[in-house]
């Protein structure tokens, strides 16, 4: 289906597209009367879009919060379908994050994550999980202020269409969208809890969190995650109080917070440290006298700096460095995901089988 400037949805003009997705497309309109009076219209661009849209406003319309983006107006079975919500005047976290490539400064990562955590705790509250969080699903209200004045109230979280309810209570929003609860692996893989991702478990909050943690990272050093690194090892103003909130969101599920009310909690205490930490230099390795040179690694133990590792950790949370000799990476990109993942978190292909006592 193909949508051109100036035609009729509802009460609304087209005017531009401001992006075009998996799902379908989102333009500025203004209303026909008013033209002062604008808002962003999604229109599906294929029927299994149109569920999704179904979808999306079902669960948004319940869902009043500061930080999730209203719904205005929503018609699954008009000419063409439409989902009618508020017009944010600002950037995607995503187009920010591309334009900081070596981080943000403290006080906007808070508050952007604050925000982010603020409508999560109210739509897990409500009984909704997101399940596709990423930096392009929040937007920025900033108008013509820079992002060094952005504040918790600024952000916007969006595209719902993911979305699935967490109790019983929620299951209205399955009828109402004509949608049975989709099996299928949904949402964008570096962003995807490794227990989700591999279909060990559905989404959850603490999943929507794993997402979080991700971002988080990104925020503060302009690239996603890799291995067991921190924040804080790449830039020094970042406290390990910090380096801990990352850690726990970015752990294994039952490692995790359980919920964003906790988060947010560990967020706020963490920001009020300002005291940044200095980056530890690694320990020198204790040699065997029989080899060779090389450092001698124990189970649970880090092969260079010899402090004790979590078990299927790659890489020490001390120094940084590989915790053993073999490491399972991914064959199409290099990562080195979690010893338990079938899927890699950075490109979602498939990894090598694991073998007793090394990596396939």
């Amino acid at each position: 289906m193909r949508y051109e400037p100036n035609a009729r949805v509802s009460e609304y003009l087209l005017e531009e597209q401001l992006g075009r997705g998996t799902h379908g497309e989102v333009w500025r309109a203004r209303h026909h009367i008013w033209p002062t009076q604008r808002v962003a219209v999604k229109l599906p661009t294929s029927p299994d879009a149109l569920r999704f849209l179904h979808r999306e406003g079902a669960i948004v319309h319940g869902l009043q919060h500061p930080n999730i983006i209203r719904v205005l107006g929503l018609d699954p079975y008009a000419a063409p379908p439409y989902l009618i919500m508020e017009l944010i005047n600002g950037p995607s976290l995503r187009t920010v994050i591309e334009e900081h490539p070596r981080g943000l400064p403290l006080p906007v990562v808070g508050a952007v994550l604050t925000g982010l955590l603020e409508g999560l705790r109210h739509a897990h509250d409500a009984g909704v999980i997101h399940r596709d969080l990423k930096p392009g699903n929040v937007l920025l209200n900033l108008g013509s202020r820079s992002i060094a004045a952005v504040t918790a109230a600024d952000v916007r979280i969006g595209d719902f269409g993911f979305g699935a309810p967490a109790t019983a209570d929620a299951a209205w929003v399955e009828q109402s969208a004509s949608l049975a609860r989709d099996e299928r692996i949904l949402g964008t893989p570096a962003y995807l809890a490794p227990e989700v991702r591999d279909g060990r478990m559905p989404a959850d909050a603490r999943s929507d969190l794993f997402a979080v943690g991700v971002m988080m990272f990104e925020l503060l050093t302009g690239s996603r995650p890799v291995g067991a690194e921190l924040p804080g090892t790449l830039r020094p103003d970042v406290c390990s109080a910090v380096d801990a909130v990352f850690q726990q969101l970015y752990a294994r599920h039952e490692r995790r917070f359980s919920g964003a009310s906790d988060a947010l909690g560990a967020l706020r205490s963490a920001l009020s440290r300002t005291a940044p930490v200095a980056i530890a230099q690694p320990v020198k390795p204790r040699l065997d006298a029989r080899s060779a040179g090389a450092p001698q690694a124990r189970p649970g133990w880090c092969l260079h700096c010899r402090r004790p590792t979590a078990a299927g950790d790659n890489f020490c949370t001390r120094c940084g460095r590989p915790a053993r000799a073999a490491l399972r990476t991914c064959t199409g990109c290099g990562a080195t995901p979690d010893p338990s993942d079938r899927y890699c978190i950075h490109c979602g292909g498939r990894l090598p089988e694991r073998v007793e006592g090394r990596s396939a």
